[in-house]
């Protein structure tokens, strides 16, 4: 009896590595069909029943020219020339398809962030991808901030800076390392800020003679419906009159009037704790969370619900390009508003499709 139940063990053993190199081989075959420039329609031609769904998209930039990419979490780049009406897949060069941020510097290129591929970047009317990584090695890149022309990185091991002539990036100041920086900003007064995922927000005044030193703000972020305080940030912007908001994973929105001295919710009535995205609009502030769109109308001091037409409101990312278009990455597609996010518009048609494979209790 022993001896069979050995044999029933080990057959087990076995038969897991298989099912994993199926699965492996059914993800190689999605990006390999993505990197062809087409979008993932029919990968293969198995009778077993699947569906697909959009790829959750976690980056949204528009050039000044109008110009919209899209940044999928496992099939790549997309790119549209007209507002998302169709897309085009944009992945030359570009080795890992696991996009988390995008940046542009006008006139010039556009630059990707990976999970596990570095920093890549493309000319404007470009088709390949060139990797800039050196610098970067074995480090996830989660922010971008262009600054007078600089391209900065938030990344798993603190800020860093591209620097052309020397070809490579640049660790900006010390004392940030070994932390993700999911967020940065910059205040008029040159202090680059840096939101992290597990130790608050940090500044550093860039125009101090080098090696400058990372400074903890020692700000607090307390949740005022659970009375725990914060660490962990997602998100980060400056308005124009100098005020810092700040994004947590799960414990809201909250806000400085005086470059960070002190700090307050805003989070009292936003349904949803989880921020993604914030975007200043005057005195009024427009946030993704996990449950959608909201924006804040300083005025009334209320939040605004946003959602018409968004079927997906788990979102990723928020842009407002320069043209007044609303756009948003979701966990499942990309939606566009032309009208101050009254309406949304799915625009994910050619954004291809991830497989869900029809499993047995379904």
């Amino acid at each position: 009896m022993m001896r069979l139940g050995l044999f029933i063990l080990c057959l087990s053993m076995l038969v897991l590595p298989v099912t994993g190199v199926l699965g492996e081989s059914a993800l190689l075959a999605s990006w390999l069909h993505a990197t062809s420039n087409m979008p993932l329609l029919h990968p293969n031609d198995s009778t077993q029943p699947r569906e697909g769904a959009a790829p959750s998209i976690q980056t949204v930039l528009v050039t000044p020219e109008g110009t919209v990419y899209a940044g999928s979490f496992g099939l790549g780049l997309f790119r549209s020339q007209d507002k998302g009406q169709s897309w085009e897949a944009l992945n030359r060069g570009l080795t890992d398809p696991f996009l988390l941020c995008l940046a542009v510097v006008p006139g010039h290129h556009v630059y990707a962030g990976t999970m596990r591929g570095g920093v890549y970047r493309l000319s404007l009317h470009g088709e390949v991808w060139e990797s800039i990584t050196k610098g970067l090695e074995d480090t996830e890149i989660k922010s971008f901030l262009v600054h007078d022309g600089h391209v900065y990185a938030g990344t798993g091991q603190g800020v860093h800076q591209w620097v052309e002539a020397e070809r490579q990036w640049v660790k900006t100041g010390v004392g940030l390392d070994s932390v993700l920086v999911p967020g940065l900003a910059m205040l008029n007064d040159g202090r680059l800020l840096a939101a992290t995922a597990g130790k608050g927000l940090y500044h550093i005044q860039l125009e101090q003679a080098a090696p400058s030193k990372w400074v903890d703000s020692q700000s607090v972020f307390v949740d005022p419906k659970e009375r725990l305080p914060h660490r962990y940030l997602r998100v980060i912007a400056v308005n124009q009159a100098q005020h810092i908001f700040v994004g947590t994973q799960d414990g809201g929105i909250f806000r400085s009037m005086d470059r960070g001295v002190s700090w307050a919710s805003l989070s009292r009535h936003l349904p949803n704790d989880s921020i993604r995205g914030i975007a200043p609009i005057g005195q009024d502030l427009l946030v993704a969370t996990g449950k959608g769109i909201f924006q804040w109308k300083h005025d009334q001091q209320y939040w605004l619900e946003l959602n018409e037409g968004l079927t997906r409101l788990a979102i990723q990312s928020l842009t407002i390009a320069g043209t007044g278009d609303w756009y948003v990455g979701t966990s499942s597609g990309a939606f566009r508003s032309d009208d101050g996010g009254a309406h949304w518009k799915n625009i994910s048609q050619g954004l291809g499709l991830q497989l869900i494979p029809k499993g047995p209790y379904d």
